[in-house]
């Protein structure tokens, strides 16, 4: 957990295929930063220092556990919850995100299935594609924020547009000009995007909600 003084929203991330906790623990030590989040950095199974082994169904399982530590251990509400799901971690992502309501959801170079990473034109959900987030989008209703390069040389930009339109509680999306799959972050337009989603958007929501509490 990387902690912020003054966070009201913690953050779940789910790193990249080509990644683990400790590689992206830089990055996110910045974005707490700049966004004033708690952020909770995990490895699936069979990443990083992880146990087990590395399957589609251990992304589910392991991503409710965290979202379960979170909630029971640390007595974070739902409410106070983003989850952040960037390329293959929009996997785990989607799948808690269309189970539970959550103060927000990102999903960053995000994929719609295995199969059509390679056929981004394919249309159809078959029984043997994996990683199958464009069937479960439309169970999402926390507000949702979609980032996308339009020169993802991995995840075709398509993915991101197809998302966007998917999704039935959307924001105004990001899409970074030139950028690809991996490089998103050194744009100063995500961390600007990412801070006026949370503070912003998010925060309005959360306070409405709570306008009532008693101090």
């Amino acid at each position: 957990m990387i902690p912020h003084t003054e966070a009201i929203f913690t953050i779940i991330y789910s790193h990249g295929n080509g990644c683990d906790m400790g590689q992206s623990l830089a990055t996110f030590m910045d974005l707490s930063a700049r966004v004033k989040c708690n952020v909770l950095l995990y490895d699936y199974s069979g990443y990083g220092s992880s146990t087990g082994r590395a399957s589609e169904a251990n992304l589910y399982s392991d991503i409710e556990a965290v979202y379960q530590t979170l909630r029971l251990r640390y007595g974070v509400s739902s409410d106070r919850i983003i989850l952040y799901g960037q390329s293959i971690g929009s996997v785990p992502t989607v799948y808690l995100a269309s189970k539970v309501n959550v103060a927000g959801v990102i999903l960053h170079s995000a994929l719609l299935s295995a199969l059509r990473v390679v056929f981004p034109n394919f249309r159809k959900s078959l029984w043997f594609d994996g990683l199958k987030n464009i069937d479960k989008l439309s169970s999402i209703n926390s507000p949702v924020l979609v980032i996308h390069g339009t020169r993802d040389e991995i995840v075709d930009f398509s993915h991101g547009m197809t998302i966007f339109e998917s999704c039935p509680n959307v924001v105004e999306p990001l899409w970074v000009s030139g950028a690809g799959h991996n490089n998103i972050e050194i744009y100063e337009q995500y961390l600007t995007r990412l801070d006026k989603f949370i503070n912003v958007e998010l925060m309005q929501n959360y306070q409405q909600r709570h306008k009532n509490d008693k101090p």
